[in-house]
């Protein structure tokens, strides 16, 4: 079957587009035409007005921190940029990885949903909180114990996630514990040892015993 095109010229893009090699895609004005419109208006975007800086009363692993805060700022920004408290991953900044779960008031939350004013005054609790005198909290000397970690990026918020699963009561099963732990993404695959670890804690643990 004959092709009625003619022959494609050098340099040129069949379907009509303009190439993104050559000279003019090496300057700025060559890459804009390349993906939009010549001719698209330019918008000029407004820049965000400074916003004043409000005082916030942090409690972390049982101590008080006064710091002056962006009111937009999430509490995982603050903990890590403000407080120094790495420990608290910043993963997706969606609240769909889990890498940045800290306790609040006993309770898990994602810390990149939360805004550190919000949080003001409430007891938090990070992974650096978790050991006491020394010791490491059951729970991580059980995420040591299984293996249930490789690179350790999602370590931290699986094990504050964990310790809230425990206390909440939804380790009975392997299943039930993944069920309730599948807002913490592994991506090295440790699932199988960090169920492992949290139900020898759990079994373990005293039936009154908070995290």
């Amino acid at each position: 079957m004959s092709d009625e095109r003619g022959p494609e010229q050098p340099g040129v893009d069949p379907a009509g587009r303009e190439p993104l090699g050559g000279s003019a895609a090496s300057s700025g004005a060559g890459v804009a035409n390349a993906v939009g419109p010549r001719d698209a208006p330019v918008v000029a975007h407004a820049t965000d007005r400074a916003v004043a800086p409000i005082s916030v009363l942090l409690r972390v692993n049982g101590a008080e921190h006064r710091v002056r805060l962006d009111p937009r700022t999430t509490l995982v920004d603050a903990l890590r940029e403000h407080l120094h408290l790495t420990g608290t991953k910043k993963g997706c900044a969606l609240g769909q990885c889990g890498a940045c779960t800290v306790l609040l008031d006993g309770k898990r939350v994602n810390a990149c949903l939360v805004l550190a004013a919000l949080a003001g005054g409430r007891e938090i609790t990070t992974v650096e909180g978790l050991a006491q005198g020394g010791r490491l909290h059951p729970l991580q000397a059980a995420f040591i114990e299984r293996d249930a970690l490789q690179c350790g990026y999602c370590t931290p918020g699986q094990i504050m996630a964990g310790v809230a699963c425990i206390a909440e009561g939804h380790a009975g099963s392997a299943e039930e514990i993944r069920e309730w732990m599948s807002g913490n993404v592994c991506r090295c695959g440790a699932y199988d040892h960090i169920v492992a670890a949290i139900q020898d804690i759990a079994a373990a643990r005293p039936p009154d015993r908070g995290p």
